[in-house]
């Protein structure tokens, strides 16, 4: 739920998203790079929402994660000029999240993974035993995951919940590929072997 300083920013970001909604990503940030203030507030409208999300699954504080996301996009306003389009903007703007979040994060010592887990939430066709099943499965995997080293939970989140490929993660981490495949099948492999030692033989990709 996002709060009343954010509902503010949502008002302010409206007509910005108007004026910017026919334009590319890309586009919008070359306009950015002359000083377009409207270019600035349809792209805030556009990324806020999962800009906020991605960095409260790092935080897990919803003040410092709007505190963080206004300082994305103060950088992207700063370094919109310096965007050379190796990636999509999306991912951009996650590796600026990214690098904000974890600087935020050495100052604290109680990092934990808090990203609602879509697994979790039962289809409304199943039936109550089914439904609660599910929901248990969604518990187990949540707790095992939060057993995970930072790095592999990081890994996951990126892949699985957010759906990012290996080139969009390097990207994002700032890793080679090949430790980006790693950390992908350790993660894998550690999560099958909690999963299967609390009982849950499938479930898992």
């Amino acid at each position: 739920m996002f709060s009343r300083s954010q509902s503010a920013a949502a008002a302010v970001a409206a007509a910005g998203a108007m004026a910017g909604e026919t334009s590319s990503d890309v586009e919008l940030l070359n306009r950015i790079a002359t000083g377009d203030k409207l270019a600035m507030q349809a792209l805030f409208a556009r990324h806020r929402t999962f800009v906020y999300r991605w960095v409260l699954g790092f935080v897990s504080n919803e003040t410092l994660a709007e505190d963080l996301l206004s300082e994305v996009f103060l950088e992207v306003w700063r370094q919109a000029d310096r965007f050379e389009g190796r990636s999509s903007v999306p991912t951009w703007l996650m590796s600026i999240a990214r690098f904000k979040a974890l600087s935020a994060l050495r100052q604290r010592v109680d990092l934990e993974l808090t990203e609602e887990i879509e697994i979790g939430i039962a289809d409304p066709a199943d039936d109550p035993e089914t439904a609660l099943q599910v929901k248990l499965r969604g518990m187990l995997l949540r707790r095992a995951l939060n057993r995970l080293s930072s790095q592999h939970r990081e890994i996951i989140d990126l892949v699985y919940y957010h759906e990012k490929s290996i080139a969009e993660c390097v990207e994002i981490l700032g890793i080679p590929t090949a430790t980006v495949k790693t950390r992908m099948f350790y993660a894998r492999k550690k999560l099958a072997e909690m999963l299967k030692r609390a009982g849950v033989e499938r479930g898992w990709p």
